[in-house]
């Protein structure tokens, strides 16, 4: 796993009159700060891709259909330089992800209809100076094909 990376498991609790779930505590471990928190969606088989940020951490969990989350380290000096990590996340296998600044990390839904992702990042949105930092899908700087792996 990318150094920084945390993944923690989510624990739906069902009844007779649906469902209830915890995603992010202000107490959980590796909760840094509140900046914002914003939803965005994909439909089926469309890749957003590729950024990072220098400043903010990401808090992702996809609350509608499902996503793979990908992630790459390029940082100098990390211990997992150049790793590569992918995560599926949404209704099969409930999640929230915690992806450190400096780490590279795009998404893709693998859902029949639009996933919806929910992120509660620890900065807020500077429109004027935004902390994005981007390359395009399928770009040779990152060693990830974005296509299905049939197997």
């Amino acid at each position: 796993m990318i150094k920084g990376v945390v993944v923690k498991k989510l624990n739906p609790i069902p009844d007779e009159r649906g469902r209830v779930m915890e995603i992010l505590r202000s107490d959980d471990p590796f909760f840094k700060k509140f900046g914002q928190m914003y939803v965005t969606t994909a439909y089926p088989g469309v890749v957003k891709a590729w950024h990072y940020h220098k400043i903010q951490t990401d808090y992702f969990s996809v609350v509608a259909g499902m996503m793979k989350v990908v992630l790459y380290d390029p940082r100098p000096g990390s211990p997992t330089k150049g790793e590569v990590n992918e995560f599926f996340m949404g209704i099969y296998n409930p999640m929230l992800l915690v992806i450190p600044p400096m780490v590279y990390h795009g998404f893709k839904c693998i859902s029949e209809k639009e996933a919806i992702m929910l992120n509660c990042p620890s900065e807020p949105y500077n429109h004027k100076k935004p902390d994005e930092y981007r390359l395009p899908a399928q770009t040779k700087k990152i060693p990830y094909d974005w296509s299905r792996q049939d197997g």
